[in-house]
């Protein structure tokens, strides 16, 4: 017997009732991973706002790079 002819011959699985639940996990998953992006996106633009500000205090006439009693230290 072939594989097709194996196929052919078995019972589909019956997810009439358990249809809804594997629908739900599917929808809970993809919100789990949605919100993980959600998250990544923006601590990437928190790191990206960080590298621009260091980068352009980098670049500015006479920075000297000092910190003084009065500024707050860096994050």
């Amino acid at each position: 017997m072939t594989a097709a002819a194996l196929l052919a011959a078995l019972p589909a699985l019956p997810l009439h009732e358990a249809g809804k639940y594997v629908a739900a996990a599917y929808v809970v998953a993809f919100t789990v991973v949605l919100i993980y992006v959600v998250i990544i996106v923006v601590r990437l633009g928190r790191v990206q706002r960080d590298l621009d500000d260091l980068r352009a205090g980098e670049r500015a006439p006479g920075a000297t790079g000092e910190r003084t009693l009065a500024e707050p230290p860096l994050r």
